[in-house]
């Protein structure tokens, strides 16, 4: 599996702000429905669940928050870099200003976890995070993300 199998160019946005964790998750779900066709409010709320479980945000300025769920057939994903960064209750306590959602069919074990993984992997990739910061294109942000370079990070 990579980047490029479960992420659409359409499915990456540079947003000028966010002024809240809420208002976020908002704008990745109307972007994964603009991308996917799946329904806005659904995913919102199924990531609000699991980020009532415990936050999503690892670190390093990085979130990645997650939901399985009935409506979607196929792992897919949506990226969000952030102008200014927002509180996102993270592990470190920083804010965040790369965010990476992954939806996931609700009966998927094991492939929602290896997708989870390689974008966890892909993100702690410290030279691919500054780059990523670097560029407010998102065909750019695309190339970046699924090239073989990032996709293999360890």
């Amino acid at each position: 599996m990579n980047l490029a199998e479960i992420l659409k160019p359409e499915a990456i946005k540079v947003v000028a702000s966010a002024t809240s964790k809420k208002r976020l998750l908002h704008d990745l779900g109307d972007l994964a429905q603009a991308a996917y066709g799946y329904e806005s409010g659904a995913l919102v709320t199924a990531l609000m669940e699991r980020e009532n479980l415990g936050p999503t945000g690892v670190g390093h300025g990085v979130a990645l928050p997650h939901a399985r769920m009935e409506q979607v057939t196929d792992m897919s994903a949506a990226f969000i870099l952030l102008e200014r960064p927002v509180d996102f209750d993270a592990v470190d306590r920083q804010p965040v200003d790369v965010v990476m959602a992954l939806f996931a069919p609700e009966e998927a074990g094991v492939e929602h976890l290896k997708a989870l993984a390689l974008v966890s992997r892909t993100l702690r990739n410290e030279a691919l995070c500054k780059k990523l910061r670097a560029n407010r294109d998102a065909s750019t942000l695309y190339a970046l993300l699924t090239s073989d370079q990032a996709t293999q990070a360890a």
